[in-house]
């Protein structure tokens, strides 16, 4: 047996970092080259280029085959003809003759952090190649003493297709001729220790359907949008002078075939048709961002750039966004960058160490989630995820990310007791690092998405959230009202008789209203692990439920803020959603179901159909109390107004005692309209109201000189729309 370098001995023990250095066409020690190849299911090869088949020798004992030329320079294209041991022959071009895919201005851009479309690089990418077509596959694995790319087109034998390292970069890439849209692949990592690792591409854009875990190779480069009306036309539409009522979507639930998932086509239509008739704005997806277990929600993330195959391919999804939009639907997305999953075929000590979370678990670990923390201090890490969220407004035109957790980011003791965390560089609890990644995250999406929105769930009082950065603030276009939230289901969860002690819990929300853009949220998070369903939290008979959950949503409607509704709030299904089972659908057929489901459907169309609802929902300028202080007959009133001065009045009346002829106090005289009334029988209600309008007095009341004589129905909302007036109070 010939003796054989320390070369080639790391490519039969598939422990090469640099395999092109070895394999593929080399100078030989004469005026020549040789050709070198690693073939572990080869019997016998041939080089064929020029005429003449040229056969390969076997370095003996070993699965090394070579060709030489004593002289020349043989510089010309060549492929392998290849014979097994069962004298099945075929050929395939050398991979290790082609030269690196990635330019030396990706790899500067990646190491610095700042290569906001990566993804267009890293992971698997059907292309040509130097007049090649095939996949590209680049991963980043700087701790790594080998990577390989395997799947079904070398037996998962990760001691083929090794890749090459680029410099000091730590990415590995390899360019696979002839593969093709729809392969499977992952990458297999040998760590420094020696251990053999089988991961998921990072920046895979497809994956196996679950409990399998592997990439699957997808051509982003074939689908044909046609939703440029409303690409255009977005700017306008999601200004924050424009109505946003958005429904909460966990598409696994929200309808089945049977115990079958609908698929993001099927999902498309029927979303629509109902969206459309109930007159949501915008659908709000729970995480599609592939997952491996279905009861995280979508919550624990694998795949940053892949939806969810439960549901069908990335262009079935980029349909559903598209059919989404030419039906004037607006489509947002739950992101989470707050944490990942152990999951081991994850991100989760990558390339056996930890690459994208921190080391210390005082850093690195949520331990009430059994999850990792993302590195933010590292340029890598924050380019990746910040490459995630540009990815799903490019390539599937989403119109904005809500993202998950912000608070267990901004804040290092965020769930933890003394001494299970490590303060910055200044001795404060503040992550200085998730604070720029942030910043950084907002200003690319505003920079190059116009239009598109960022909402921020967090729940503590961290200022400025969504305040402009030169301003000091993180940048989010919005944030949900947690505070509003809690303290709303708070109040409303009180039998009525105790409802005067608790009024402030209505109206402290005024206090703050204007301090951040709000959402104001009832999300998933309110009916699930025993808090209730909507109507169980709610006081009373089945009656005053319902009476209860439309007064609240009317409440809702007319607050200042952009307005989010979970899936099956609509309609006030009993059971807590559950994510395994399909919407109670068929309660929505009958009462008191269907009378919610109605008068929410009216309160969306009223909510759009008049500016002063939506058009200033971020200044005082919009909001006035008539009257906040009558707690004893836990009664509120307030006037929302628009741009143009247009007014339109609320009375809450959240006791189950009518008040007959209540006097509110109006700015303007005139015949207002009862445009919705919560109490009206469509509804379920017992029908107590104004017979559709009322016209003002000339009597003082609420700080006002003229006033309406009103009857107010029990745990009902009223709202007026003027219909003509005849002057201006001068009070």
């Amino acid at each position: 047996m010939q003796k054989l370098s320390s070369e080639a001995w790391e490519i039969i023990e598939a422990r090469s970092h640099d395999p092109f250095a070895y394999l593929g066409r080399q100078p030989s020690q004469n005026t020549g080259v040789v050709v070198r190849a690693f073939k572990p299911n080869a019997e016998k090869m041939w080089v064929l280029s020029g005429d003449e088949p040229m056969p390969m020798s076997r370095i003996e004992g070993t699965d090394l085959f070579e060709c030489a030329w004593e002289q020349g320079d043989f510089d010309t294209a060549y492929r392998f003809q290849i014979e097994d041991k069962d004298a099945h022959q075929w050929e395939e071009e050398d991979v290790y003759r082609f030269s690196p895919f990635l330019g030396e201005l990706d790899l500067h851009l990646m190491g610095e952090g700042n290569h906001f479309e990566k993804y267009k690089m890293m992971g698997a990418h059907v292309r040509e190649h130097e007049g090649v077509s095939g996949v590209s596959f680049a991963v980043w694995a700087p701790n790594a003493s080998r990577v390989s790319v395997i799947g079904n087109f070398n037996h998962w034998d990760g001691r083929e297709h090794a890749m090459r390292l680029r410099g000091t970069s730590g990415i590995w890439e390899i360019f696979i001729p002839s593969l093709c849209e729809s392969e499977v692949y992952k990458f297999e990592i040998r760590t420094q220790s020696g251990e053999l690792l089988e991961k998921t591409d990072p920046y895979a854009q497809q994956m196996e359907l679950r409990p399998n875990t592997a990439s699957v190779v997808h051509n982003c480069k074939k689908y044909t949008w046609n939703d440029a009306n409303w690409m255009k036309a977005r700017p306008q539409k999601q200004a924050l002078d424009q109505p946003m009522s958005i429904y909460e979507v966990h598409l696994g639930s929200w309808r089945r075939a049977g115990k079958e998932y609908l698929s993001y086509r099927d999902s498309a239509h029927q979303l629509v048709e109902y969206c459309q008739w109930m007159g949501y704005t915008h659908i709000e997806l729970m995480p599609i961002t592939e997952y491996p277990f279905d009861g995280s929600w979508g919550y624990q993330v694998v795949g940053y750039f892949a939806p969810t195959s439960r549901f069908g391919t990335p262009d079935d999804f980029r349909y559903f966004v598209d059919y989404c939009h030419q039906h004037g639907i607006g489509v947002l997305l739950d992101w989470v960058p707050a944490h990942f999953p152990k999951d081991s075929h994850g991100l989760a000590r990558f390339d056996g160490t930890a690459l994208y979370e921190h080391e210390d678990p005082r850093l690195g670990e949520h331990k009430d989630w059994g999850t990792y923390i993302f590195n933010f201090e590292r340029n890598e890490v924050r380019n990746f995820l910040i490459a995630s969220a540009l990815f799903w407004l490019d390539e599937f035109h989403l119109d904005g990310l809500r993202v998950d957790a912000v608070a267990s980011m901004l804040y290092l003791d965020y769930s933890r007791e003394q001494g299970e965390w490590l303060p910055n560089k200044h001795g404060g609890r503040e992550n200085l690092g998730a604070v720029e990644f942030l910043k950084q995250f907002n200003t690319l999406v505003h920079e190059r998405h116009p239009g598109a929105v960022t909402m921020a769930e967090e729940s503590t009082s961290w200022p400025m959230v969504s305040r402009p950065i030169y301003l000091g603030g993180l940048g989010f276009t919005m944030k949900w009202n947690m505070g509003w939230m809690n303290d709303t289901l708070s109040y409303f969860e009180n039998e009525p008789v105790h409802r005067k002690y608790h009024q402030q819990q209505l109206t402290f929300s005024m206090m703050y209203a204007h301090t951040e853009n709000f959402i104001l949220p009832f999300s998933h998070d309110e009916i699930v692990h025993g808090k209730g369903s909507m109507p169980e939290k709610m006081p009373g008979d089945d009656w005053q439920k319902f009476a209860n959950l439309r007064l609240l949503y009317a409440y809702m409607m007319t607050h200042p803020g952009k307005k989010l509704h979970m899936m099956g709030m609509e309609f006030g299904q009993w059971p807590e959603w559950n994510e395994d089972v399909s919407l109670a659908w068929d309660q929505s057929n009958f009462m008191p179901h269907r009378g919610l489901q109605l008068m929410m459907r009216d309160m969306n169309h009223i909510y759009r159909d008049i500016p002063a609802l939506y058009e200033i929902d971020f200044d005082a300028a919009g909001f006035e109390w008539l009257d906040c202080d009558d707690a004893e007959q836990s009664l509120l009133s307030f006037v929302r107004r628009d741009k143009n001065g247009g007014e339109v009045l609320v009375v809450l009346n959240l006791t189950p005692v009518p008040r007959l002829g209540y006097r509110v106090g109006i700015p303007k005289s005139g015949v207002y309209q009862e445009c919705l009334n919560t109490d009206a029988t469509v509804y379920g209600g017992s029908n107590i109201g104004n017979q559709g309008k009322v016209e003002s007095e000339a009597v003082p009341a609420m700080r006002h000189k003229q006033s309406l004589l009103i009857d107010l129905p029990p745990l009902a909302a009223l709202i007026f729309k003027p219909l003509s007036l005849h002057g201006v109070d001068d009070a």
